[in-house]
């Protein structure tokens, strides 16, 4: 088989389509022949040598992907070959097999095409597992997102529409605002122009915000926490704006906040296999409804994975950006 391998730490053009030797599924695992995965940013960091899978996982890069089953590991009830799928990965992505334990299987949703469907269980999982099973988001609520405009921003909206919140949210161009206003964003912040603590404040009168979902860390961290209201709930899953900044714990004592950071890709079987599970239950009736749905940039073939990282990186898209990898 072939894969998309790293031949040193570097820029995309360390990203080389390379045979590599073939794959075989585990007991309870499946292999599937990947029809198409898509880029995250933990792809890039990856690639420039900041990132390395967990043990027992792929080398190859890949959150996410989606295929159909070719083969069955022992132990596998409720999946047959032949079956189209898409899967939470902890690497292996993008390569023409890659082996996915069932807990991290999904069916492709109703409506949604083989290719389009790559573009969900990376930040389905992740909106889901933090803005839901953490922050407990609830109806009537508020909730900011910032970088409505990507991957993780695009579905968080969406699912925040779904379930009846006021949303929020930051983008760094009026195009960008746009799109968000499109998919359910209440209020869209030019974050190069407009400081967004202060444009909340303006919004609530001064309540803040229940729930924020952050993949900047520290940049934004204190103006995370002055924006949120009482009891609000303030979950960080990206450290692009650095990683050390001070707290101010009386102002998180005196709202009862709370603070939580969380990553997936290391997490246990066990715990992704129920976040998978939970978003089978919730989010796909959405999907199949038409309330929720992927939202793709644009469709390169995996030996444009270079091409790809490039275009993630000068961050031009909106959704996500999707490798075809096989028919």
């Amino acid at each position: 088989m072939h894969a998309m391998t790293i031949k040193a730490p570097g820029g995309p053009e360390a990203l080389a389509w390379t045979e590599v030797p073939d794959e075989e599924p585990g007991p309870g695992e499946v292999l599937v022949a990947v029809a198409a995965t898509a880029v995250n940013r933990a792809d890039l960091m990856q690639r420039q040598g900041f990132y390395p899978p967990p043990p027992g996982a792929s080398v190859y890069p890949g959150l996410e992907a989606s295929g159909r089953i070719v083969k069955l590991g022992a132990g596998v009830a409720g999946w047959a070959v032949g079956d189209e799928v898409c899967a939470l990965l902890a690497g292996g992505g993008y390569a023409e097999y890659v082996r996915v334990p069932v807990g991290q299987l999904l069916p492709v949703p109703e409506g949604v095409g083989l290719v389009e469907a790559a573009a969900l269980p990376e930040v389905v999982t992740t909106v889901w597992s933090n803005v839901f099973m953490v922050a407990h988001l609830r109806p009537g609520e508020s909730f900011l997102v910032h970088g409505g405009s990507s991957g993780i921003g695009t579905m968080a909206i969406q699912l925040a529409r779904a379930v009846g919140a006021r949303i929020f949210t930051t983008a760094g161009t009026e195009e960008k605002l746009a799109r968000c206003r499109e998919l359910g964003a209440d209020v869209a912040v030019n974050y190069r122009e407009e400081d967004f603590a202060a444009r909340i404040a303006q919004e609530t009168d001064g309540a803040g915000v229940d729930v924020i979902l952050d993949n900047m860390g520290a940049k934004y961290l204190a103006r995370n926490i002055g924006a949120l209201a009482v009891n609000g709930r303030l979950v960080i899953i990206g450290l692009q704006g650095g990683v050390k900044a001070e707290i101010n714990l009386n102002e998180l004592l005196t709202k009862r906040a709370a603070l939580a950071a969380t990553s997936l890709r290391g997490r246990p079987l066990s715990e992704k296999s129920a976040i998978v599970a939970a978003v089978r239950e919730h989010v796909w009736p959405l999907i199949a409804a038409g309330r929720v749905r992927p939202i793709v940039d644009r469709v390169l073939p995996v030996i444009e994975a270079a091409e790809a990282h490039r275009v993630v990186e000068a961050s031009t898209h909106v959704g996500k950006v999707v490798l075809t990898v096989g028919g």
